[in-house]
């Protein structure tokens, strides 16, 4: 039996990377997908690949008729909603304080928080009067850096910790009608980009060879596909399997909080480095 059978889901940013996953699971598993990304190449692939089983909806997520008009697509093409998921996301490829460019700081920090953090409330303000109508559910992509420092920079480990907090205020203020959760990958050979504020926004995650020293870092040995992380998502979205489960989020990333502890502190070289940036300052 598919678990999914006969629901509607909408993702976003899932045409491509992980989401694009997560759809192609959601749909083996029997469902119907609504996918809004901002890409309206990929949505055609999308749609020339999959049919009548997938609507698409082209816009951004930082605007809330966007993520209205995603919702309305979805209620259009196949009466319901039974699940938002929130998977859109851009990373700041850790770049850390110090190196963060002091006339950039305002346009980076709006750019990364309005991606990942406003993005998922408005596809949560959109999608909940048909929820409640449905029942339904709310999934909501966080990261290991949504609990533990080093997955990021200053910028996006605020953002993910910031979508922790959300997951668990929408599912205080939702419940009973609407059950909130969150998945917390680890790292993921994917296209996911960064902010165009810092210039990141043609630099692919898949360029930083993630995979090639997984084998030193996770206690699983190894990085995990995109294909390996969709089944949280399908855990979370089925009715039947998790009944109890609203305000939880599933720490899913290769067991980055049982590792040794080998490097406990990230800044023994912040005396050399500050000293490196007064010296070029007074020049």
């Amino acid at each position: 039996m598919t678990r999914l059978a006969e629901q509607v889901i909408l993702i976003t940013g899932g045409a491509s990377g992980l989401g694009r996953a997560v759809v192609e699971r959601c749909l083996n598993e029997g469902a119907r997908v609504g996918v809004f990304d901002r890409s309206e190449d990929r949505l055609l692939q999308l749609k020339d690949t999959f049919g009548d089983a997938v609507v698409t909806a082209a816009g951004d997520v930082r605007s809330l008729a966007d993520n209205e008009r995603a919702v309305e697509a979805c209620l259009a093409a196949f009466g319901t909603l039974d699940c938002a998921m929130g998977n859109a996301g851009i990373w700041d490829y850790s770049i850390n304080l110090l190196d963060l460019p002091a006339d950039k700081i305002d346009q980076a920090f709006d750019e990364i928080f309005h991606v990942n953090v406003k993005g998922y409330l408005l596809l949560a303000k959109a999608a909940t009067p048909a929820l409640v109508e449905s029942r339904g559910s709310m999934v909501y992509t966080i990261s290991n850096a949504g609990f533990y420092p080093d997955g990021g920079g200053p910028l996006y480990t605020a953002s993910k910790h910031a979508a922790v907090g959300l997951v668990r205020q929408l599912a205080f203020e939702l419940a009973p009608y609407v059950r909130v959760n969150g998945v917390a990958p680890g790292g993921i050979h994917t296209d996911l980009r960064g902010p165009d504020s810092l210039g990141l926004a043609e630099r692919s995650i898949a360029t930083m060879g993630l995979g090639e020293t997984a084998h030193e870092r996770l206690p699983t040995g190894r990085l995990a596909t995109a294909a390996e992380y969709a089944a949280a998502y399908v855990f979370f979205a089925a009715r039947e399997e998790n009944v109890p489960a609203t305000g939880s989020i599933l720490n899913y990333d290769g067991g980055l909080g049982v590792r040794g502890i080998r490097q406990p502190m990230g800044g023994r070289d912040l005396p050399e480095r500050i000293a490196k940036m007064k010296a070029e300052k007074d020049q």
